[in-house]
């Protein structure tokens, strides 16, 4: 490869990202933006705030099943506190709960 070749090369590459780095600046989004990074609208026939509860739009969260978490969770504290309890006691960290004795 000649001299003038790597040179025109280096050139080229730097035409190109020069190109790239100004394109998301020139990128259109589809979306008007009420400042900068505030850019979501909803798709057109989306219902105002007032009008989602009871339409398709409307979640409809089942109480059950957002029991669930709040069950896991609470479930999920008691096993730590019974390995922080474990770990001041002995100084070793048991993981599995099962093989924690009381």
């Amino acid at each position: 490869m000649t001299t003038t070749s790597r040179i025109a090369g280096l050139v080229a590459a730097a035409a190109l990202t020069a190109a790239f780095a100004s394109a998301p600046a020139l990128a259109y989004d589809g979306t008007n933006c009420k400042e900068p990074g505030v850019c979501w609208e909803p798709k057109p026939g989306y219902p105002e705030k007032s009008k989602i509860t009871g339409s398709k739009y409307d979640p409809k969260h089942d109480p059950k099943q957002v029991a669930k978490q709040s069950e896991s969770i609470k479930q999920m504290e008691e096993r730590n506190a019974k390995r922080a309890e474990n770990f001041a006691k002995t100084g070793k960290f048991v993981y599995d709960v099962s093989k924690i004795s009381n």
